[in-house]
């Protein structure tokens, strides 16, 4: 082992743990802790619903982070001791052990720049294949089993919310649930038009083509945020769910279609057996796009973000995925690039997540 490297990577590590607790400020949080506890103490703390579960809510959050700073603090405490010892045999645990300290601290460093409204929530993935019929229904349906294989990898529940086959192969549109802490998050970056260069295998020909699928990403919002959606202003839809086959939704008569007359905003699920809980949960998801839709208003990008979801053809793209004549995948956005397409596929989108993350930080 190399102990001028391992020194100078423990080094690293407490400017990193420094940086964080700046960030995270453990006393002050957990004064914070302390005055929410007592808050929930109180014998009329859940005569208020909604007030009492923000301020769980945000107990729970400043309790993990103050268990986060804890735990890595001791992980680096805990180095440094086994160092001083000066073992050879040691050697081996103590490599082991700080690589899993710098990668946790890069996940945290990277969770700190999680600071919006609704980074901390469950996510919800739209995808909408192009013009294009079977080619671009086919890339959408690749796309989506990439986003299950990336909630796989990191841990992450999930849930398919709709899903609507295409005519030969792919999905006509599908939402799926992803479920974890800082979900949309780390995700909120996937929104926009992924485009897919490769030699069809729908093409006698053999020939290439181009094809594009639209991702919209949308945070899942709890009962915490009430918004008003007057039932006039509703058109439901009930229809027989037609899913892959029983693999991905549950096949029954049961699915709901809700449409927002006003905006035009049009959701479906089908993952529920009874007709009740699936327009229950296509209500928390209309709340949810209804919301974020006031946000975009609110912040004068609703037109340029519309319109980028329209135009889900050439120029308008975040991120590109060749297959051939070369094997690359690239984010627009950031210029990150990777040659191996594969592992992307396979739900390895860290380098993307984290580029986008970094840049909107900065």
């Amino acid at each position: 082992m190399d102990k001028y490297d391992v020194n100078k990577r423990i080094a690293a590590c407490k400017v990193s743990l420094t940086t964080i607790e700046a960030i995270f400020k453990p006393t002050k949080l957990l004064a914070e802790i302390e005055a929410l506890e007592t808050q929930m103490s109180a014998a009329d703390f859940w005569n208020d619903q909604i007030n009492a579960k923000q301020v769980s809510a945000q107990a729970a959050l400043k309790k993990d982070q103050v268990q986060t700073w804890e735990s890595l603090s001791s992980a680096h405490q805990e180095l440094v001791d086994f160092l001083a010892l000066d073992d050879e045999s040691m050697d081996d645990d103590i490599e082991a052990m700080l690589k899993t300290l710098e990668r946790h601290l890069d996940a945290v460093q990277l969770q700190v720049m999680l600071h919006g409204k609704y980074d901390h929530l469950n996510c919800l993935i739209e995808i909408h294949p192009g013009a294009g019929g079977t080619e671009s229904q086919d890339w959408a349906s690749m796309l989506f089993e990439m986003y299950i294989r990336y909630a796989q990898t990191h841990q992450y529940g999930y849930e398919v919310l709709e899903y609507n086959d295409g005519e030969e192969a792919g999905l006509k549109s599908a939402t799926l649930l992803i479920k974890g802490r800082y979900a949309y998050g780390y995700l909120r970056g996937e929104m926009g038009v992924h485009r897919l260069v490769r030699i069809s295998p729908f093409d006698s020909g053999a020939r290439r083509h181009t094809s594009f699928a639209s991702v919209e990403v949308i945070p899942e919002l709890d009962d915490t945020i009430e918004i008003v959606i007057k039932e006039e202003e509703l058109r439901v839809d009930t229809y027989r769910a037609s899913g892959a086959g029983g693999q991905h939704i549950n096949t029954t008569d049961s699915a709901v279609r809700i449409t927002h007359l006003p905006t035009n905003v049009v959701v479906s699920v089908q993952s529920e057996r009874s007709q009740i809980a699936n327009r229950k949960r296509a209500m928390d998801v209309l709340k949810a796009k209804l919301i974020q839709l006031q946000e975009l208003e609110n912040k004068k990008h609703i037109t340029e973000l519309a319109g980028e979801k329209r135009e889900i053809n050439f120029g308008s793209q975040i991120r590109s995925y060749v297959l051939h004549p070369y094997m690359m995948v690239k984010d627009h956005r950031t210029n990150v690039e990777t040659g191996q397409p594969d592992k992307v596929f396979a739900g390895d989108l860290d380098m993307f997540v984290q580029a986008f993350l970094k840049e909107q930080a900065e």
